[in-house]
């Protein structure tokens, strides 16, 4: 979507990067591997960037440093942007998921609720076919430009796992979570 609207997919990739992380600066090959596009690219649309006032340019050890620009005027409102797509993204994700079989439970944990110690993302449980699922989570990884952990169990699976006090499961469930689908108690 964003795309679309700023012209390149490396751009968005590299606002991304930038804003998320203000006070951080990357050097040319290390955004390259964390945006996952050709050194090429990533040169043009760092020039651009720069020429545009978003980023600053620093350099040590002759290596070239970009950082945002706090100071940039639109930074705050480009964040905001960026905030309001990743939420149309996640809501494209679970609807995807959704279509997927028949899921009786779906709780996003972990980077989208900020909980850095959940060992997953995504918690799915019902009848999903687990390659479909992978291609889902997949498509989400390249938008956002993030590793997605996800986690599928079927319904008797996660009974068993929860009556028995899995460490694994509840650790999951007792992260902060979004819990999008919760049928499990409902009959088939």
């Amino acid at each position: 979507m964003l795309e679309q609207l700023f012209g390149s997919r490396t751009r968005v990739k590299l606002l991304r990067l930038f804003l998320t992380n203000p006070t951080v600066p990357f050097y040319v090959r290390e955004i390259s591997r964390k945006v996952d596009e050709q050194l090429n690219s990533v040169r043009r649309e760092l020039a651009n960037l720069n020429h545009l006032g978003v980023v600053e340019v620093s350099s040590e050890q002759d290596k070239k440093y970009y950082r945002l620009n706090t100071g940039f005027v639109l930074a705050a409102e480009l964040k905001a942007v960026l905030l309001k797509s990743q939420l149309l993204m996640e809501q494209d994700l679970v609807r995807r998921i959704r279509e997927l079989g028949k899921v009786k439970y779906l709780a996003l944990t972990g980077m989208f609720t900020g909980a850095k110690q959940s060992p997953t993302d995504v918690l799915v449980v019902g009848k999903v076919d687990r390659s479909l699922l992978l291609r889902v989570i997949e498509r989400f990884q390249r938008e956002v430009g993030k590793e997605v952990n996800y986690t599928l169990l079927s319904a008797r699976e996660y009974n068993e796992r929860r009556g028995l006090g899995d460490k694994f499961l509840l650790s999951i469930l007792n992260s902060p979570q979004m819990v999008v689908v919760d049928e499990l108690n409902e009959p088939d």
